[in-house]
């Protein structure tokens, strides 16, 4: 689960990542005995058994609609993200995907295994998803999996079929309208900021809309007037945030590299795309990073009202647990040439920590503010976005500041009581020790 040297450093870690550890154990036992629920949760544990906890907490018609949804946007993006797949051929599939789900008899054998593993990067899911895998199970993975799914596609339109009508409707929307996006995109490259929009709407905002339509079918919510658009800032943060910290994994792609970076943003800075990825450019390659986090912080005040508005405690949490690890994210990326080197992420720990802590909004609040305050100390005043960065920085810790919440957090920045802890783990280490000494003889 981690480094000696990391628990010692950080010994609150310890207990989220042993809790965690715990809770997914127990979620995998828990398989429904029907078989074709039974591959749906049993997949879902194989390909992502941090998001199998994650929704274990969801009533049990608002879970299994989840988890469909899942799993067919899973199988939809696999297709997308198959680079080996000819244009002419993949074309049909992502536009006529929506139908397939009512097919019980359809099925897909992907050709490419390289290609299985980005779901969880480019996903908006991804950004819980792969940081939570790699945390509980390092080794976990593979390409089987993947083409398991698609080749026994089966077992999930039975699944779909089963769900009330309500849902059905919901996900064949999104499915139908996020097909045709992907569709759109892979003939045209992200050339505006527009665009950069509409690309991140139709794969991560659209899941977004999705996810409210099946809290509203559930009867569980009652969202604000303007729920469309805030749900598609809750998607687009999320999304821009994994567009950022993959730079390097999409520039180098193999056979093409995936470049959803905006033309109009890193063209003040490089002549190709790739080019930010050289350390002779690394001073050009921040200042372009640090516009692209700018542009996403635009989205934070949506996403705090989105969640604001939830009733669910269980919905609540599955919504905000992800939006939390992406400013924590956004905030180890900024002015970060590491983005351009090799993989930025949160520790293990800490992703164990912010679902172990995220209970309710001023839990929310509170980590906002502590990673915005984060990122605010890494602003330099020559970058040539210091001062719009400022602003949008300042605005989000004005929303948490005005809650009167904030005295009450547990700060992901300082922990108190850090430095007693260590002494605790070195005591039970050193206790260990000795025990197993004396055992050994």
């Amino acid at each position: 689960m981690g480094s000696l040297g990391t628990f010692l450093r950080y010994p609150d870690d310890v207990y989220p990542l042993l809790k965690m550890k715990r809770a997914i154990e127990k979620a995998e036992k828990q398989i429904p005995p029907e078989p074709h629920w039974g591959f749906c949760y049993s997949m879902l544990h194989k390909v992502s058994r941090s998001f199998s906890l994650v929704i274990q907490q969801l009533g049990t018609d608002l879970r299994n609609a989840v988890c469909v949804f899942y799993l067919v946007l899973r199988a939809l993006d696999t297709v997308e993200d198959d680079t080996s797949i000819p244009t002419d051929e993949k074309l049909p599939i992502l536009i006529a995907f929506h139908r397939h789900i009512y097919d019980t008899d359809w099925h897909y054998s992907c050709k490419s295994e390289e290609s299985f593993n980005l779901f969880e990067l480019s996903h908006p899911f991804g950004i819980l998803l792969c940081d939570l895998q790699i945390l509980l199970n390092p080794t976990l993975g593979g390409t089987k999996e993947y083409k398991v799914l698609m080749d026994q596609f089966h077992h999930v339109a039975a699944a779909f079929l089963e769900l009330e009508k309500g849902y059905q409707e919901a996900i064949e929307e999104i499915t139908k309208r996020m097909g045709a996006g992907m569709a759109k995109f892979i003939c045209q490259e992200v050339e505006t900021v527009d665009d950069y929009d509409e690309n991140c709407h139709y794969v991560a905002a659209l899941v977004g809309l999705g996810l409210s339509k099946l809290f509203l079918a559930s009867a569980s919510e009652v969202l604000l007037p303007d729920w469309e658009h805030i749900s598609n800032s809750m998607g687009l943060f999320l999304q821009k945030t994994n567009i950022i910290r993959d730079y390097l994994e999409d520039i180098n792609e193999i056979p093409k590299s995936r470049m959803f970076w905006p033309r109009k943003i890193w063209g003040k800075y490089a002549d190709k795309l790739e080019d930010l990825k050289y350390e002779e450019n690394s001073t050009k390659a921040v200042h372009c990073l640090n516009e692209m986090v700018t542009n996403a912080l635009t989205h934070i005040e949506d996403c705090l009202n989105y969640m604001a508005a939830l009733r669910d405690p269980s919905i609540f949490r599955f919504c905000a647990i992800p939006q939390i690890m992406a400013i924590g994210t956004l905030a180890l990326c900024y002015n970060n040439v590491q983005v351009f080197r090799g993989v930025v992420k949160l520790r293990r720990g800490l992703t164990a920590k912010v679902i172990d802590r995220t209970k309710t909004m001023a839990d929310v609040y509170g980590a906002f503010y502590d990673f915005s305050c984060m990122l605010k100390t890494k602003v330099d005043k020559n970058d040539p976005n210091a001062s719009m960065t400022l602003n949008r920085l300042d605005a989000v810790q004005k929303v948490c500041r005005d809650t009167g919440v904030l005295h009450k957090r547990k700060s992901y920045i300082n922990d108190k009581g850090q430095s007693y802890n260590v002494y605790i783990v070195m005591l039970v280490i050193l206790l260990a020790i000795v025990f197993a000494y004396l055992r050994a003889n």
